[in-house]
C-alpha cells in the first residue's frame, strides 16, 4: 500500500533498490546531495547532478526534463553517508516559469523497481522559490527511511546548496546550470494525458474552460525525446523494459498550478457534457483538486448534491479533513450572518420605537400603536427572511454531513460509525483525529467533527471541575471525575487505534488509584508500557523518565544529530495521561509536569490531563501557563470552545463510546495483538 505523506511524515524503505520518479508541468532539474550522520555535505563531490550524474548507489538524470527517474542503490550507497536529500530547480536563464508557484506541484514517488509505489509527495505550497529539497532518504537504527521535506529556497540552487553547507554553493550552482543549458534543446517536455488508467504517478485533469494552461516546452524544442532512464547505460529507457513505461507512459500532470487556471482558482459553473462541480457555493479552494466525484445531476433549479470528499487535497483523507473544515466555516459565517441580520432588525425597531415614544402627537389617538405595531411588524418580516436564509444554508450543510460522517476514515468518526467494526491496525499516521463534535445553539441538528491535526501539537485538559451540563443535570466532583477519566481513556484509545503498531506509548499516573474502573480498558487490554503508577513515588519515577527522554531528544536535536540517541530509546510518542492532579504531585513533580507541557509536544511527548483547576488553587498563578498551554475539553457537552473568526462560542461534545459498545475493548485488543508481534 502507498503512503501518501505530508511534509514533514516519514515511511520506512523496505528494499534497497529502488527508482525516484519526478513529474512536473515542466522541464526541471533533479539532482541529489550525500549527507553524513550529522547531514553535511563534505563537497562538491557529494553532489549528483546533470553535470556528474553518478555517485555510489545514486544516479540522476543528465538533462532537464518534466519526469525523471533517479536510481538508488542504498547498499551501495558508502557507509559514511546517512543521508540522501533529492534536490528539485528549475533551469535558470531560459523560456521556462522562474517560480514553483507558477507549474503543477511535483510529485514525487519513491517506487520499486517493478514500478510498486512505496511512498508519495506532492510538493505544495510553494510560490516564489526556484528550487526545493523534495524528499530525504536517510538511515533510522540501522535502517533507510524516506521523509516528505518540501522546502523551498527563492534563491535558487545556489541558496540551497548553501544550506547544505557546501562553501563552493554558487560555483557549482552555475555549472549545473551551464551544464543543463547545454542540453535543454533535449529537454522532455510534459507528455500528453494518457486515456487508459496507467502510471499513478498522478492523476490526468484538464480544465473546465479555454485551452490547455499547462508550460510549454521552450522554443525550437524538436518533437519528444524518450525519457532517459537512469537504468539504462545507453541514455535511452527501452520500452519493452518490465516496470519502465515507455515516452506516452505517464500521465499529464496537472495544467495550471494553485490560482493559473482560467478562472482564477475560483469553481467554474458545469458545462454541457463536462464535470459537474459538487463544491459548496460559498466554498472557495485554495488549490486544484483531483478531478471531482460523480453523481447524478441535480433536478433543475435544485440545489447540488453533495458529495463525500469535494474538497480539494491531494488523497481522500485529506480531502475529507478540508471538506469537514469547510463546513465548520460555512456554518459558522451563515450563522454569523442570521445574528447579525437578528441585531439589525432588532436595533431598527428599537429605533423606530424609540422615534414613536419620542413624538407626542403620536401619543394621541392610535397613532402611536399603529406605529409600534408597524415597526414590529417590519421587524418580524426581516428576522423571517433570516431564518430563512439560515434554514436553506443549514439544510444543504445538514444534507453534506449526513453524506460525509459515513464516509470518514476510523481517525474522524464517531465510535459508532461502522467503519470501527472493519478497523485494522494502520501503516501510516493519519492527518488529524476527531476529540468530539461543536454545534451552535441556532443550528443544533448539525454536527461538525473537532478535528485536531497529528502529532498533537499541545497538550489536553479534561476539565472534571464543572457541576452542570448544559441541559440542566448536574453531577457531583465524584461523578465529574469519573466521566473525565472515561473521557481521557476514549481519546487515549483513540490514539492508540489511528497510530501503526510501536508507533504510540500510553503512560498512566494514578497516585490514588482511584481510576481502577475507568482505567480497566487500558489496563486489560495490555495497551500500555507498564501498568499506573501509584502514590508519590510512582508519579516520580514516571515524569523522570518522560523528563530523561525530553532532554536527550532535545540535545540530539540540537546537536545536529538526531539519529545519535541512546540504543533502546523508545523513540514513538509518547502520551502521559494524569489522574487526580496534584494529588501525589510535590512540587518538584509540578515543576517537571510544567516542563513536559511546554517542551513535550515538540519532542513527541504529550500531555492529557484529567484534572480541576480549583482543586490546584494553592498554587497561585504557578500553574496559570500550565492551563493555558493545554486545550480544554470537557467530559459533557459545554460551550466553551471559541473560533477566532467570528467569535462564537462552540457547544462541545467529547467522542464517547456509546454506553453497552465493545467497540472500545475489540479495537484495542487489536491494537495489543499488533504491538505484541511488532515487538518480536
Amino acid at each position: 500500500m502507498t503512503a501518501e505523506l505530508t511534509r514533514g511524515q516519514n515511511h520506512p524503505l523496505p528494499r534497497a533498490r529502488l527508482e525516484i520518479r519526478v513529474s512536473a508541468g515542466t522541464p526541471i532539474v533533479a539532482g541529489a546531495t550525500l549527507g553524513d550522520e550529522n547531514g553535511r555535505v563534505h563537497g562538491v563531490e557529494w553532489v549528483a547532478h546533470p553535470g556528474t550524474p553518478a555517485l555510489p548507489g545514486l544516479e540522476v538524470s543528465r538533462q532537464a526534463a518534466a519526469d525523471h527517474r533517479l536510481a538508488v542503490d542504498l547498499d551501495a550507497v558508502p557507509d559514511t553517508v546517512h543521508r540522501v536529500s533529492v534536490l528539485l530547480a528549475l533551469p535558470a536563464g531560459g523560456q521556462g516559469p522562474g517560480r514553483f508557484g507558477a507549474v503543477a506541484a511535483p510529485f514525487v514517488a519513491v517506487t520499486g523497481l517493478d514500478g510498486d509505489e512505496v511512498a508519495s509527495y506532492t510538493i505544495t505550497g510553494l510560490e516564489a522559490e526556484s528550487a526545493v529539497v523534495a524528499l530525504e532518504l536517510y538511515r533510522r537504527q540501522g535502517a533507510w527511511k524516506v521523509r516528505a521535506v518540501g522546502q523551498g529556497y527563492t534563491g535558487g540552487l545556489a541558496e540551497l546548496l548553501t544550506d547544505q553547507n557546501l562553501p563552493q554553493a554558487h560555483q557549482l550552482a552555475r555549472s549545473i546550470q551551464e551544464a543543463v543549458a547545454g542540453g535543454l534543446a533535449r529537454s522532455v517536455p510534459a507528455p500528453p494525458a494518457r486515456t487508459a488508467d496507467g502510471n499513478r504517478s498522478r492523476q490526468a485533469a484538464t480544465p473546465a474552460h479555454g485551452p490547455d494552461h499547462g508550460t510549454a516546452a521552450p522554443q525550437g524544442t524538436p518533437g519528444p525525446v524518450p525519457p532517459v532512464s537512469p537504468y539504462d547505460a545507453r541514455g535511452v529507457s527501452d520500452p519493452q523494459t518490465p516496470g519502465v513505461p515507455a515516452q506516452h507512459g505517464t500521465q499529464q500532470p496537472y495544467p495550471a498550478g494553485p490560482g493559473d487556471s482560467a478562472t482564477g482558482g475560483q469553481p467554474s459553473a458545469p458545462t454541457a457534457g463536462g464535470p459537474i462541480d459538487y463544491s459548496h457555493p460559498r466554498r472557495q479552494n485554495a488549490a486544484p483538486p483531483p478531478p471531482p466525484p460523480t453523481a447524478p445531476p441535480a433536478a433543475p433549479g435544485q440545489p447540488a448534491r453533495p458529495v463525500a470528499g469535494d474538497a480539494t487535497g491531494w488523497s481522500m483523507e485529506e480531502r475529507l479533513y478540508n471538506q469537514v473544515w469547510g463546513m465548520f466555516e460555512d456554518l459558522a459565517r451563515t450563522t454569523a450572518a442570521y445574528r447579525s441580520a437578528v441585531d439589525f432588525a432588532d436595533s431598527r425597531m428599537e429605533k423606530e420605537l424609540d422615534q414613536v415614544l419620542s413624538d407626542p402627537r403620536s401619543r394621541i389617538g392610535g397613532q402611536g400603536d399603529a406605529a409600534r405595531e408597524a415597526a414590529r411588524t417590519r421587524h418580524t418580516q426581516l428576522v423571517s427572511q433570516a431564518r430563512e436564509a439560515l434554514d436553506r444554508d443549514v439544510a444543504q450543510l445538514a444534507a453534506e454531513a449526513d453524506v460525509v460522517e459515513p464516509a470518514l476514515p476510523a481517525a474522524y468518526a464517531r465510535w459508532d460509525n461502522p467503519v470501527w467494526h472493519a478497523y485494522r491496525v494502520p501503516m501510516e499516521i493519519p492527518m488529524a483525529l476527531r476529540l468530539g463534535d461543536l454545534h451552535l445553539p441556532e443550528t443544533d441538528r448539525i454536527r461538525i467533527p473537532l478535528l485536531v491535526r497529528l502529532p498533537l501539537e499541545r497538550g489536553l485538559w479534561i476539565d472534571s471541575g464543572r457541576s452542570a451540563s448544559l441541559d440542566g443535570s448536574f453531577a457531583d466532583s465524584h461523578e465529574m471525575r469519573r466521566l473525565g477519566l472515561e473521557t481521557a481513556v476514549a481519546h487515549a484509545a483513540r490514539l492508540l487505534a489511528v497510530y501503526p503498531a510501536g508507533e504510540f506509548t500510553v503512560h498512566v499516573i494514578d497516585p490514588a488509584g482511584s481510576g481502577t474502573r475507568a482505567l480497566a480498558p487500558l489496563v486489560q487490554t495490555g495497551v500500555l508500557a507498564a501498568p499506573p503508577a501509584l502514590g508519590a513515588a510512582g508519579t516520580a519515577d514516571v515524569l523522570a523518565r518522560l523528563t530523561q527522554r525530553v532532554d536527550l531528544v532535545q540535545m540530539a536535536l540540537r546537536g545536529g544529530a538526531p539519529d545519535a540517541l541512546p540504543p533502546g530509546l523508545d523513540t514513538s510518542q509518547q502520551l502521559l495521561i494524569v489522574n487526580d492532579f496534584p494529588h501525589g504531585f510535590d512540587d518538584r513533580a509540578v515543576n517537571q509536569l510544567r516542563y513536559l507541557a511546554d517542551e513535550g509536544p515538540a519532542v513527541g511527548v504529550h500531555l492529557m490531563m484529567v484534572a480541576d483547576r480549583e482543586e490546584s488553587a494553592g498554587y497561585g498563578p504557578l500553574l496559570d501557563p500550565l492551563w493555558r498551554s493545554l486545550l480544554r475539553l470537557t467530559p459533557v457537552a459545554d460551550d466553551h470552545l471559541a473560533d477566532p473568526w467570528v467569535g462564537h462560542a462552540w457547544t462541545y461534545e467529547p467522542a464517547l463510546v456509546p454506553p453497552g459498545s465493545q467497540v472500545l475493548q475489540q479495537v484495542l485488543t487489536q491494537v495489543a495483538a499488533a504491538r505484541r508481534s511488532w515487538d518480536r
